[in-house]
């Protein structure tokens, strides 16, 4: 029996589109992904006494925002490589840890593309070690306070014994930040790069470079240096368009990531009572043979 594929969850979709039909949709896409995205950062600032709800919008737009940055990475791949790459970058666009550690990406500052893929690396491991010298294990940590925020569930940690996590949010008293992703993501909007000829401009630049191992931030800056001058010589930028949003663009759009792993690492027990032990020792002031 034939599975019916109707409605939503059909970004697979693209894989099998002749690229310049991609970009095609792409463009059309983008703008309301970002609706989307500010639609959610603009409730959480009305709802600023309600500090658990308005935590979970601002993670919505911050997720919202990482679609549009894993799109623009489809669009960043070169041809020559976006057959093989395409499959796994659409199911990024549907994976919570993917869409958070692109959120978190734009705020690194990675030399090249193999510090920033033991950066992102780092950041997927199932569990990890936290106290001193490593007293407890959690769970991935971007993961952990996103489900944390949205839902009232039964947790347990080492000692297995169950207990119930009360959803919370937290003032600090500070003026709520709109989220470096969805900067990002605004200031792409702002110059022009949601338009066709942007994205058709940002495959034709970055697609002559693959981002690979020893790439690094003076290559993307320099693309996005010849991407802002095209889009400029087009008109393409808003009359929202600010230094402001090259400046963004240069110091936080992140290197493309589509030639980095991002599904969860499992960590074995044995290895993080090892590191356990290892820094233990530390602590006491010994080697030990971890």
């Amino acid at each position: 029996m034939a599975k019916l594929n109707i409605g939503l969850r059909q970004g697979r979709l693209m894989c099998q589109m002749p690229h310049n039909e991609r970009l095609e949709l792409i463009a059309e896409g983008l703008p309301v992904v970002f609706q989307s995205a500010q639609g959610f950062w603009d409730a959480a600032e009305v709802l600023k006494e309600r500090h658990r709800e308005a935590d979970v919008l601002e993670g919505f737009a911050e997720e919202e925002a990482a679609k549009i940055l894993i799109l623009m990475d489809i669009v960043r791949c070169p041809p020559s490589l976006v057959s093989s790459k395409i499959g796994l970058m659409v199911s990024r666009f549907y994976d919570h840890l993917a869409r958070l550690l692109y959120a978190e990406a734009q705020r690194w500052k990675p030399m090249h593309v193999s510090q920033l893929r033991e950066y992102v690396d780092e950041q997927r491991r199932a569990h990890y070690l936290e106290g001193y010298a490593g007293e407890y294990i959690l769970p991935n940590w971007n993961i952990a306070r996103r489900e944390s925020q949205l839902y009232a569930d039964i947790e347990a940690y080492e000692d297995g014994a169950p207990t119930w996590n009360a959803p919370t949010g937290y003032a600090s008293g500070l003026p709520r930040l709109k989220p470096v992703a969805l900067r990002v993501a605004e200031s792409l909007s702002n110059v022009g790069a949601y338009s066709l000829k942007g994205v058709q401009a940002i495959a034709n630049f970055w697609g002559t470079t693959e981002f690979k191992d020893t790439e690094n931030w003076q290559d993307s800056e320099n693309l996005t240096r010849c991407l802002l001058e095209t889009l400029i010589a087009e008109g393409l930028p808003s009359e929202r368009a600010s230094e402001q949003d090259m400046s963004m663009l240069y110091d936080s759009w992140q290197m493309p990531m589509y030639n980095l792993e991002f599904k969860l690492i499992d960590v074995p027990l044995e290895d993080l009572e090892r590191e356990r032990d290892a820094m233990l020792w530390a602590e006491a002031g010994y080697d030990s043979e971890y």
